[in-house]
């Protein structure tokens, strides 16, 4: 190998992970595509979806902040996540991740022409040039009024609008 040739790679891995990466935060403007959507279910309960590439951190983010934005859209001051998909591997950031692997073998054999043993050491170097995958969380909210519960799953949508605008 080259001295050349592990820096080409490493390039490359670099250049196939930014191939696909989580896009601006909007709307969903073709079906499968990235961006959020929303579907009314009742007056003040709506299922809201945030489809995305990459970590699901920032993905559910994305999500919680839709909930937010539409909760204040239709006058409520607060909203509960009754139920929450997440659609995704947890490691679907991709992008090159090495891995290494150490193997260590030995064998005797003792024949017609007197004992023989050997042993050998491997070692590899894997690289994992795989871009990120899809990921979508899925939100069942229902908005309220007035002073918000103190419940875990129940969030305050201002306060939620002005932490995770970016």
């Amino acid at each position: 190998m080259t001295r050349f040739t592990l820096p080409l790679i490493a390039a490359a891995g670099l250049a196939l992970s930014a191939c696909a990466s989580l896009a601006p935060y909007g709307m969903q403007s073709s079906p499968g595509g990235q961006g959020y959507s929303e579907q009314r279910i009742e007056s003040n309960r709506f299922r809201v979806a945030y489809n995305g590439v990459g970590a699901p951190g920032p993905v559910a983010d994305y999500a919680l902040l839709r909930a937010a934005e539409l909760t204040t859209a239709q006058g409520h001051d607060w909203f509960e996540v009754t139920q929450r998909w997440t659609d995704g591997r947890p490691d679907s950031a991709g992008g090159m991740q090495p891995n290494v692997g150490v193997g260590f073998g030995s064998s005797s054999y003792g024949g017609r022409y007197g004992d023989y043993s050997a042993s050998g050491v491997g070692v590899g170097i894997g690289l994992n040039f795989s871009g990120p995958s899809a990921t979508s969380t899925t939100l069942e909210v229902v908005m309220g009024s007035g002073p918000k519960p103190d419940q875990s799953n129940v969030y305050d949508a201002r306060e939620v609008q002005n932490a995770l605008r970016r």
